[in-house]
C-alpha cells in the first residue's frame, strides 16, 4: 500500500484540488490511502475536509507545529510501505502513484523515486517543465517508509528548508532515482513559503550550522 500525505496550513483555497487529484488516481483505490494533516488552520480548511471524511484520513493539530512536525505525524500514522508527500497547494497527474509504485515494486534496489514537475500558475497553466534532479523539491518523491524512519524523519527544529535537511541525511545512506516524467504540479503563488525571505535565510543558516 502507498500512503499519500498532504500537509496544510490555511490553504483552504487550494486543498480541495489537491485531494481531488489524489482521489482521481489510476491506481486501484484499495492500494492507497490519503492522509491530510491540518496544522491548526484558521480558515475554511476543516469545513472542506469534512466533505471528504469518508474518503480520506484527517489528522488535526490544535496548535501550529510546522510543516516538519505535520509530515512526521503523517508518516507515523501511515499504513503504507511507500510514502508520498504532497503540499496542499499542489496537485498530481492521475498516473503518478501507479508509475512510482511500480518502479519501487519492481526495483528492490531503489530507495526512493522522484518525478519531474511542472510549475503552474493560479489558473493551472503549465509554465515550465523542471527536472527534479536539477531543482529538487520536497514533494513528488515516493519513499520507502522504513527508510524515512531509519534516518529519523524530518527535523522538527526546522520551520523552513526541512526538506533540504531531510534530503542531505537521506542521501548519506540511500538514493533517490529520478523518473523523467513531469507528473507533479507545483503551484506558484504569493503565499508560497519560499517567498518568505527571512524564514528561508534563517533556515539556510540553521542548515549550514547543522551540516558544516
Amino acid at each position: 500500500m502507498t500512503s499519500i500525505i498532504i500537509t496544510t496550513f490555511n490553504y483552504g483555497r487550494y486543498i480541495e484540488r489537491a485531494i481531488r487529484s489524489c482521489l482521481d488516481q489510476s491506481m486501484s483505490k484499495h492500494k492507497y490511502e490519503i492522509i491530510v494533516v491540518d496544522d491548526a488552520s484558521t480558515d475554511n480548511t476543516q469545513q472542506i475536509l469534512s466533505n471528504y471524511k469518508e474518503e480520506i484520513r484527517i489528522i488535526t493539530f490544535t496548535e501550529n507545529k510546522g510543516l516538519a512536525a505535520a509530515r512526521n505525524e503523517g508518516v507515523r500514522k501511515a499504513r503504507g510501505q511507500y510514502v508520498l508527500f504532497i503540499d496542499a497547494d499542489d496537485y498530481i497527474h492521475h498516473d503518478l502513484l501507479k508509475i512510482q509504485s511500480l518502479y519501487l515494486e519492481e526495483n528492490h534496489e531503489l530507495d526512493a523515486v522522484s518525478v519531474d514537475y511542472f510549475l503552474v500558475d493560479e489558473k493551472e497553466n503549465n509554465r515550465e517543465w523542471v527536472k527534479s534532479e536539477e531543482k529538487p523539491i520536497a514533494c513528488g518523491i515516493m519513499f520507502r517508509k522504513d527508510l524515512l524512519v531509519d534516518i529519523g524523519l524530518y527535523d522538527e527544529q526546522f520551520r523552513a528548508r526541512e526538506e533540504e535537511d531531510l534530503r542531505i541525511r537521506f542521501l548519506q545512506k540511500f538514493s533517490i532515482y529520478p523518473i523523467p516524467l513531469p507528473l507533479y504540479r507545483y503551484r506558484r503563488h504569493d503565499k508560497n513559503l519560499t517567498n518568505n525571505l527571512d524564514a528561508m535565510q534563517n533556515a539556510a543558516n540553521q542548515l549550514k550550522n547543522k551540516h558544516s
